[in-house]
């Protein structure tokens, strides 16, 4: 695990683990909730820094850093987007992968019925963006090895990350890691092309694309 220093709220400081192979991050309790919104795009930056590369399988029975004690898989929701997580029973702290991060501040999502069946218009197969694995689009809508249902990027999320990112800039809460106007104005030009991209329109019937790793990758791209 690579430790990471990040900002968090009231002028304080998140210090978490990151796994870049396994795609996974370790937050002690709290420490999620407690990340600013420049951070949390940090975060999406290092995650869309990492390319299409699949993750490393996580093994079977994971322990918590702390205390030992055995991770929990743990359902839990942000408005209408379900995620998961491996907790500690002892309440130390949590490991989640890149996916489930994403998911849990709301910057992808779900794809509708109807989206499902405008990608298998597009492509046949594509990879699951949470374990690799390979999702056969004629038969599925959900990887059969993990569970995650098919899912795209949450443009309206990201932009409102980036509003808030740029009023705290502007009250001098903390230092500039984005240009928040230009990733705006860029969001704004080219949501057309991240929405089909997302959909697999700009996948040129590859196969075992990664929707949402293309679209968090040409996204953080943007982010200085």
């Amino acid at each position: 695990m690579t430790p990471l220093n990040l900002d968090g709220h009231q002028n304080t400081h998140v210090d978490l683990d990151l796994c870049p192979s396994c795609q996974v991050i370790w937050f002690d309790q709290y420490e999620s909730l407690r990340l600013e919104p420049s951070a949390v795009l940090q975060l999406f930056k290092l995650i869309g820094d990492r390319g299409t590369a699949a993750p490393k399988p996580l093994p079977a029975t994971m322990w918590c850093p702390r205390c030992r004690a055995r991770l929990a898989m743990t359902n839990d929701r942000m408005r209408n987007t379900p995620f998961r997580y491996f907790r500690c029973p002892k309440e130390h702290g949590r490991l989640t992968t890149f996916f489930d991060f994403l998911r849990e501040k709301d910057f992808i999502r779900p794809l509708t019925p109807p989206q499902v069946e405008q990608l298998r218009a597009s492509v046949q197969q594509v990879n699951c963006s949470n374990c690799g694995a390979p999702i056969d689009l004629v038969n599925d809508s959900i990887c059969r090895h993990c569970g995650t249902p098919l899912s795209m990027i949450d443009l309206p999320q990201i932009q409102r990350m980036t509003a808030q990112l740029a009023q705290a800039v502007e009250v001098g809460k903390q230092p500039v890691t984005v240009d928040p106007a230009l990733l705006m104005m860029k969001l704004a030009s080219e949501h057309h092309h991240i929405e089909m991209l997302s959909l697999g329109r700009s996948a040129a019937r590859d196969t075992g694309v990664d929707l949402i790793a293309h679209g968090v990758g040409l996204i953080a791209s943007w982010l200085l």
